[in-house]
């Protein structure tokens, strides 16, 4: 693959919003269930889909909202009305859901159309699905949330919610080659999740460009002031390389360096910062806190699902277990210090441009990554993009994460689009 021709590609295969409005209601439902039947024997992104003819009936009244009867995927830890949220568990007979997520809700409301449940790792943890990486199906998609990365990155929606409780929404956008977006913690409401982490968990969504994403945001998040814009011209950009006991490669190295490359040539002011000693603290905290939630969150199940569930799942409740009371109360603290130091961690800076994941997807199914380059903003629960930016080794997708001050939202979306636009050829 050639960098510049297939960058289009990678930002996302979905039509456009411009296409989509100049053709009838109809047009994106048909769009997404003709790629959902010609790619999903083999990318494996659904756990349920809705009656065709249910999903027809909505088209109409839907196609009059905001989103005018856009297709989007609900990962399977959120509930979807009618169908039952199954959180990626063995074992059947779970009852459907009597409601739909708030989240969902809100994006029916916009006139989106909810297609079906997108897998997850086992109760958004470690045990991968059966989902497929739609670049190489030898490959993994990422986790937890496969399902939703994979079915934008195929095509068969544009949107998809996901969440994060470490690297659950960037690292599968990563691996990928789609926009994902985590916004700042607390902003979407949670009702209809099931809650692993109540300290880390965020929704957010995979979409197949900025543009995408940006809508979505406009009906998920509480309206902000008024921000700058997109205008990259005096933006001061802080660029750190660190990862949680790993090193990018030269990859994803050189994804950052294309990016800096834009944004210089635009105007903005680019420079590496030292933040490895917080960055690290903040690894630390990850680990603790989710763990110590974790175990609690998921004591009822493993209570009466002992025997459905993984080895690894139950480890890691067990671990979860043995964290002292003291050393959570105190990586609680760290994560309210460190979450109002974007100054003093930023430097100062309006954007933060990191890697999103070591490199391109790893062979094999056996795992999803890890979230080494995700973890540490998790725990501070600001606001995190991924934004394709090539392709790398075996055409595989890779790109950079943005990472903006806590409730900036929309300031980090806006400058996502410009240089997404920037990017291209």
């Amino acid at each position: 693959m050639n960098a510049d021709q297939d960058l289009e590609s990678l930002a996302g295969r979905f039509p456009d919003r411009e296409a989509l409005a100049r053709n009838a209601a109809d047009f994106a439902l048909r769009t997404s269930l003709d790629a959902i039947e010609q790619r999903e024997p083999q990318v494996r992104a659904w756990v349920a889909l809705r009656a065709r003819q249910d999903l027809e009936a909505e088209v109409a009244g839907a196609a009059r909202q905001a989103l005018q009867a856009l297709p989007f995927g609900v990962k399977d830890v959120i509930d979807l009305r009618g169908l039952p949220t199954q959180c990626g568990a063995a074992g059947d007979g779970k009852p459907a859901a009597q409601y739909d997520a708030a989240c969902v809700e809100q994006l029916r409301s916009a006139g989106g159309i909810p297609i079906g449940k997108t897998v997850t790792a086992e109760y958004a943890f470690r045990q991968p699905g059966p989902t497929r990486n739609p670049w190489n199906l030898d490959h993994t998609p990422g986790g937890s949330s496969s399902g939703s990365a994979a079915a934008v990155a195929a095509g068969m929606v544009p949107l998809a919610l996901s969440t994060q409780t470490g690297g659950s929404i960037i690292r599968p956008a990563a691996y990928c080659g789609v926009v994902g977006f985590k916004p700042s913690f607390g902003l979407v409401s949670r009702d209809g999740l099931k809650l692993t982490s109540e300290s880390l968990d965020v929704i957010g969504w995979h979409a197949s460009s900025v543009d995408y994403a940006r809508l979505a945001a406009q009906v998920l998040l509480p309206r902000g002031r008024s921000t700058k814009g997109g205008d990259l011209r005096g933006l001061k950009v802080a660029i750190t390389k660190h990862g949680a006991e790993q090193l990018p490669d030269a990859e994803a190295i050189a994804s950052i360096s294309r990016v800096r490359q834009v944004l210089e040539r635009e105007g903005a002011h680019c420079e590496e910062v030292s933040m490895d000693k917080e960055l690290d603290l903040l690894a630390q905290a990850h680990a603790a806190i989710m763990r110590y939630e974790f175990a609690r969150n998921l004591a009822p199940v493993v209570r009466h699902d002992r025997h459905v569930l993984s080895p690894s799942l139950l480890n890691n409740v067990a671990e979860g277990f043995a964290v002292p009371d003291s050393l959570y109360r105190e990586m609680r603290e760290v994560q309210r210090e460190l979450r109002s130091a974007w100054q003093a961690l930023s430097d100062g800076a309006d954007l933060i441009l990191a890697p999103s994941a070591s490199g391109t997807a790893p062979a094999g199914h056996a795992h999803t990554g890890t979230p080494a380059f995700n973890k540490m903003w998790s725990v501070l629960g600001w606001p995190c993009l991924h934004l394709p930016v090539t392709a790398g080794a075996g055409a595989l997708p890779i790109g950079v994460q943005l990472i903006a001050d806590w409730h900036h939202d929309f300031r980090l979306l806006e400058l996502a689009a410009t240089i997404e636009s920037k990017l291209k050829p």
